[in-house]
């Protein structure tokens, strides 16, 4: 069974810097597209960064210039490096990654979300 392990959230001011973690366990034979999504209370989950395997990415307006997204294909982990946090930030944050199993199976998984609070 895959499962997508989150690390790295926390509380911070505004203005400081966060680094997420995804890390993707065994039985994985490839992963083609990774993500970081957001969910704010009220709100509906929204695409932050995405990456493909040949290190593509893609942003959301709101964070261009201050996210970073990254990852190692060996290691089947995917970061989320945040800089100039704003409170509007705040949300429950969730990998996302497409996975192709060794027994060949393709479908997205999702990690169990991991919380940023960002003070003003």
């Amino acid at each position: 069974q895959v499962q997508l392990v989150e690390s790295g959230g926390g509380l911070v001011q505004a203005g400081e810097s966060l680094t997420l973690s995804c890390a993707a366990s065994d039985s994985i034979r490839s992963i083609n597209r990774m993500g970081w999504y957001r969910q704010a209370p009220g709100n509906w989950r929204e695409l932050v960064a995405s990456i493909t395997s040949g290190s593509d990415t893609n942003y959301a307006d709101s964070v261009k210039g201050r996210f970073t997204i990254s990852r190692d294909n060996v290691k089947n982990t995917v970061h989320l490096q945040m800089n100039s946090l704003k409170p509007e930030d705040t949300a429950v944050y969730y990998c996302n990654a497409d996975v192709l199993s060794v027994s060949y199976h393709r479908r997205q998984y999702w990690g169990q979300g991991t919380q940023v609070t960002v003070s003003s």
